[in-house]
């Protein structure tokens, strides 16, 4: 966790939940009851909005402040519609202090406005319970199997010691492009600005005082249009062995554009797209072989059938067929036992499919 800093959460589970697979990309087969034991009961992490929803360590809490203290409302929020809006806020919080761990459906229903289509399906206690872990009031005090949050009174979940701390708005986003700089070793602005979504903007000064400081330094890269900024601890490994399946919210690759940069690798989840439309597929993973990202899979894992489904699988331009086959085969067995399917099964047949199903 130290090394990426931020572990963005995504419950799509079409294969698994997106924040298991980035931690499986790095370790292999793990523990997962272990590690969310670790997440949500050791004090050391908690849920914030980082890069998106997030896992961060606890002592980024004072980081994140300025974050909390600006939170505003979805425009098109039901709760604005409410007469009573701010006593109906407050109450929430009187309940959730005196019965302690809480859902959105633990809390009474109330009725909002009449939904227009396109609204966001979701209740008035949901939107109002989401709204006090905007601004600080509650944190997340665990997820049920359903992956529904539990909200406590952040007092009783955040040490004293981070929530007490006062860091102003300009040192917490240095601070905080500190920590994108040590997870990405070398970057672009827009690319350290990304991790924790600031505006290019607000992020350049910071990073200029970081320069002036010396934790960063300005480089040229070969290819790369735009100034580099490489960390002061990074260290270039003589070759990054290996491989791995990587999560469409993977730091390595989730800031389209750099994932272009650096590896020539033009990606978009196409979850959203219409079927009709999709060029690659529904949940599609690269994978990264070396220092390379050699082939993209379109996964799904069908529990009914015990199978780690391949939709399809696609070699990258550059890369060589017959190691890029041999390393995908361990790491897509190595997958399905890890989630304790039976076996592995190629469905459409491409060339590169085909290759992939007679290595199977």
């Amino acid at each position: 966790m130290a090394a990426i800093a931020v572990l963005q959460l995504d419950f799509v589970n079409v294969l698994l939940p997106a924040h298991f697979l980035i931690l499986w990309s790095r370790l292999g087969p793990y523990d997962r009851s272990r590690f969310e034991h670790f997440l949500y009961d050791s004090g050391e992490h908690t849920e914030q909005w980082a890069h998106e929803a997030s896992i961060v360590a606890s002592s980024d809490w004072p980081l994140l402040a300025h974050r909390r203290r600006e939170f505003q409302q979805w425009k098109n929020s039901p709760l604005n519609q409410l007469p009573d809006r701010d006593a109906y806020l407050g109450n929430i919080l009187g309940l959730i202090e005196e019965q302690g761990g809480t859902t959105s459906n633990d809390l009474p229903a109330v009725a909002g406005p009449r939904r227009k289509p396109g609204d966001w399906h979701r209740s008035i206690p949901r939107w109002a319970i989401e709204y006090h872990f905007g601004t600080g009031n509650l944190a997340v005090r665990r997820r049920l199997k359903n992956f529904q949050r539990v909200y406590d009174l952040a007092e009783r979940i955040i040490d004293k010691c981070h929530r007490s701390a006062c860091i102003e708005k300009a040192d917490a986003e240095r601070e905080l492009l500190r920590k994108a700089s040590s997870s990405l070793g070398i970057a672009t602005s827009h690319d350290l600005a990304d991790y924790y979504r600031m505006s290019n903007r607000d992020a350049l000064p910071r990073i200029e005082e970081l320069v002036e400081e010396g934790a960063l330094a300005r480089v040229a890269v070969e290819g790369w249009s735009q100034i580099g900024y490489l960390a002061s601890g990074a260290v270039l490994p003589r070759r990054i062995p290996g491989a791995s399946l990587l999560s469409p919210f993977d730091p390595v690759v989730w800031f389209r554009p750099r994932a272009l940069r650096l590896f020539d690798f033009d990606y978009r989840i196409e979850i959203y797209v219409p079927e009709a439309k999709r060029r690659w597929g529904y949940y599609v993973l690269p994978f990264r072989h070396g220092d390379a990202i050699a082939a993209r899979v379109d996964l799904k894992a069908d529990r009914k059938t015990s199978e780690l489904l391949v939709q399809n699988a696609y070699l990258e331009r550059a890369a060589d067929s017959g190691d890029t086959v041999d390393a995908l085969v361990r790491e897509l067995r190595s997958l399905a036992a890890w989630l304790k399917l039976d076996r592995v099964t190629i469905r459409k047949a491409n060339a590169f499919a085909k290759t992939l199903a007679r290595s199977l």
